[in-house]
């Protein structure tokens, strides 16, 4: 494995435990709980996290009595993690560096868990390929068991024209481009280009056909407050539950 597979890994090299200082880190309770509520997960179930960045839904969901298995691309995003999970005694809590795009062909991890979660653009929505959104799908897919539930957000395609004056979409690719600032734990800044691929609902129900799953609802959410609002241009994000067939 390369040291570096992916634009993501040197954002995530500079921020290390500085990420979970924004703002949009911190409704990770509320997410756990209306995930929880919405799938009906009992204690013990087996969840896999894609794209867990430093672990905090993993962490809940281990604080709350799931089994939890956690990826990322960005080993140093897996090192906060194990160390958090250590410093809790989440022994149901693990963690491995991996490529999301590598799960369609990880046979280890295929049939084995009964929920999975792929949140905050985590995995499926920094590609810039959408053929890579759906390998990563079809590979979230073979993780789980059948009839396993999928809780996923995807950035909503209408609210970043909408709203996201300053970033540059490409209507042809459905990819918004922005180039921002990011500062580590001891303050330092360093300037960073992000892409995030957006959606539509219309193109998330095709996508997730592709993939094997059957889309069990739609809804408009941001950070901190998920919901089952019904979709609008309104809000950054649109959070899709599906069930693998």
């Amino acid at each position: 494995m390369s040291d570096r597979e992916h634009w993501f890994e040197d954002l995530a090299s500079h921020m290390k435990d500085a990420y979970l200082r924004y703002s949009f880190t911190k409704g990770t309770t509320q997410e756990v709980d209306f995930i929880l509520d919405t799938t009906g997960a009992k204690v013990g179930s087996a969840f896999i996290d894609v794209g867990c960045g430093p672990g905090r839904h993993s962490l809940e969901l281990a604080r709350r009595g799931m089994q939890v298995t956690g990826i990322d691309v960005s080993q140093d995003f897996i090192d906060i993690a194990h160390r958090n999970s250590a410093a809790e005694s989440l022994f149901n809590a693990e963690f491995q560096r991996l490529d999301a795009r590598h799960l369609i062909n990880h046979a280890s991890l295929h049939a084995k868990f009964d929920f999975a979660i792929c949140l905050c653009q985590g995995a499926f929505g920094l590609m810039v390929d959408d053929q890579q959104d759906v390998e990563i799908l079809t590979g979230i897919r073979r993780t789980l068991k059948d009839q396993g539930v999928l809780v996923l957000s995807a950035f909503n395609a209408y609210f970043s024209v909408k709203h996201h004056g300053d970033s540059e979409f490409d209507a042809l690719s459905g990819v918004s481009h922005e180039t921002t600032d990011i500062r580590n734990e001891f303050g330092e800044v360093k300037s960073v280009d992000l892409w995030t691929g957006c959606y539509t609902p219309r193109e998330l129900r095709l996508v997730f056909n592709l993939a094997g799953f059957d889309i069990l609802s739609i809804s408009s959410v941001e950070p901190g407050q998920y919901s089952n609002a019904d979709c609008s241009t309104e809000s950054p994000e649109f959070l899709v539950v599906a069930k693998s067939r």
